[in-house]
């Protein structure tokens, strides 16, 4: 699937003012983030604050990535309708207001309701930021500026890891969550003020949004194409495993089942994010300069992960060794940027007016992956009296179903790419100087 990168009739132009207004967008992704991985630094605490056992705990973010995962095709649907400006000022209003409530919630129904509408509003915004970096950037651009703003997002998770934990065990639960959601109110005032869909001259063409006759028709077509498909099961392999252990049970696991304290268990954590991040920029640059690199970096992201995991539950004894607890982060770091690869698959597959579309029907994979292994983590954990090596194998099922269709449809999604290159090409040569 390697092909050389062209230069398409009518790309945007990129350049400073392009990353300017990007960075905006970034900037809103970052913060939603920061407020969806709070409740994983925040677990423990949670539970003590709300009487609420193992299952209980998974439920907020089941149900926040519940409502994540079926926001996704309607999020889609609306960017290519309303825009980004729109979509993400409601976004910011949403979890803004989400993180607000969990900070004020006296009970575990009303942090509920919170970490839902948290949801509702983080949903939202990487959808939104991917149609902006296709407005204002080169098609060429496409693989590397989706990898930074996945690389913003775990910024954000590592504010969480390092910010968030230590306000929250120094000044108290509502000081900590209240004074992170003016993180929301910042990035509003930016985006209201200065962020704009498209650069001039770059309009998308008009389409006709009226009735339920264009919504069935942009699902369907997106769909369709075997790209997608393809996008959305890479992104479903890869994206759950690290998603599980950071959004949650990584520090339960790392203090409870490894008996770490929870500074060394916090600086785990970081070396996840940390390795995300450092792995991004170079998945980035391959996946951009090398198209034939994307499904050998995902699968071989997906077989590294499946060996540190169980080779971490398999060892003999009651804890595994520091390396190897290490090893296991470093690596867990790659799943971040192997699940935006998905996104590489998708992109192309659609005309400019699907994108949306197509990237919120990618986009669900990873998390509706990350709500079922959440959910059966929890579950597994109050059946066995807290046995997570039972408890984290259910990863494995997952990752088998998630290969199983990688492969499978590998050789359809090829086929449409290179006839939609060949097509690509001929019109390029026949564009008007």
């Amino acid at each position: 699937m390697s092909a050389p990168s062209i230069s398409l009739p009518g790309d945007p132009p990129g350049g400073r003012r392009a990353v300017a207004v990007w960075s905006i967008g970034v900037a809103v992704y970052f913060v939603a983030v920061i407020f969806r991985t709070s409740l994983g630094v925040a677990g423990l605490d949670a539970a003590d604050r709300f009487h609420v056992n193992a299952s209980a705990l998974s439920t907020f973010s089941i149900l926040q990535l519940l409502v994540y995962a079926g926001m996704q095709i309607p999020v889609g649907l609306l960017v290519d309708r309303l825009g980004t400006r729109k979509v993400l000022a409601i976004g910011v209003v949403l979890f803004t207001a989400g993180q607000l409530g969990f900070a004020f919630s006296p009970s575990y129904g009303m942090a509920l309701a919170s970490r839902a509408l948290l949801g509702c509003g983080d949903a939202m915004t990487f959808i939104s930021v991917l149609r902006l970096g296709s407005r204002w950037f080169p098609a060429r651009r496409g693989p590397l500026v989706a990898q930074l703003a996945g690389l913003a997002g775990m910024a954000g998770n590592l504010v969480s890891t390092l910010v968030l934990a230590r306000l929250l065990h120094g000044i108290g639960w509502t000081q900590a969550f209240a004074g992170s959601a003016l993180a929301g109110v910042v990035v509003l005032v930016l985006l209201l003020l200065f962020l704009k869909d498209h650069p001039e001259g770059h309009e998308p063409e008009p389409v006709s949004h009226r009735g339920t006759a264009y919504v069935r028709r942009q699902i369907a077509e997106s769909w369709r194409e075997p790209g997608t498909r393809l996008g959305l099961w890479v992104h479903f392999t890869t994206q759950f495993p690290a998603m599980v252990f950071l959004l949650l049970w990584g520090m339960p696991f790392l203090v409870e089942a490894q008996g770490l304290s929870r500074a060394t268990a916090g600086e785990l954590l970081t070396l996840v994010v940390l390795s995300n991040m450092a792995i991004g920029l170079v998945y980035g640059q391959i996946v951009a300069r090398h198209h034939g690199a994307r499904l050998p970096l995902a699968l071989g992201t997906i077989a590294a992960t499946a060996l540190l995991w169980a080779t971490t539950l398999a060892w003999p004894g009651a804890r595994a060794p520091m390396w190897l607890l290490v090893a296991l982060c470093a690596v867990l770091g790659a799943c971040g940027p192997a699940s935006m690869i998905g996104f590489d698959f998708a992109r192309p597959a659609n005309p400019p007016e699907r994108q949306g579309t197509a990237s919120g029907i990618t986009n669900m994979g990873g998390f509706v992956a990350s709500m079922t292994t959440l959910f059966a983590v929890g579950v597994l954990l109050d059946a066995t009296g807290d046995d997570y090596t039972v408890a984290f194998s259910s990863v494995f099922l997952l990752q088998a179903l998630g290969v199983g269709q990688i492969l499978r449809l590998r050789g359809r999604a090829a086929r449409r790419e290179r006839e939609r290159l060949v097509t690509s090409r001929v019109e390029a040569v026949h564009v008007p100087a």
